[in-house]
């Protein structure tokens, strides 16, 4: 009898890793992304990471942020050169130990940013609200980002 409930928990475990889907910038993220963020940060309104830096109060007078409309645009705010980035203003607090500016935008309630925020966090990889000066080579091995 405990060998079959033994059995089962290894079945059940395993099954779980072999079904569980990979979370994908085009299937996942995007999505949420045209749904939630696109009107601050698409092609349309959003400057690129560096025009946005020279007039960041011109920009943000419109309400707008960088550019980040693109799987390339997005990733520069996770990974490199603007490390972390995207986790630090996504984030419900409970990493960086204050909510990020942008985290409320991810749903209309709690439940739905909650979910888009695991969506995010699982896509990463690595939720690290680490700067390019202070991740190590361990850290950016764990940043999945799969397009």
């Amino acid at each position: 009898m405990i060998a079959r409930l033994f059995l089962a928990t290894i079945l059940i475990f395993v099954s779980n890793q072999v079904f569980a889907e990979e979370v994908t910038y085009r299937k996942h993220i995007k999505p949420i992304f045209d749904a939630k963020c696109i009107a601050c940060h698409g092609q349309d309104s959003a400057p690129e990471y560096y025009a946005f830096k020279e007039e960041p109060d011109k920009w943000m007078s419109k309400g707008k942020g960088m550019r980040m409309d693109t799987y390339s645009h997005l990733i520069f705010y996770t990974a490199w050169p603007d490390t972390g980035s995207i986790m630090r203003r996504l984030d419900d607090g409970k990493v960086a130990g204050k909510e990020g500016n942008m985290y409320v935008y991810l749903g209309s309630n709690n439940e739905e940013r909650q979910k888009n925020l695991k969506l995010f966090k699982d896509w990463v990889g690595n939720w690290t609200t680490k700067r390019w000066k202070d991740i190590t080579k361990e850290d950016m091995d764990k940043i999945k980002v799969k397009y």
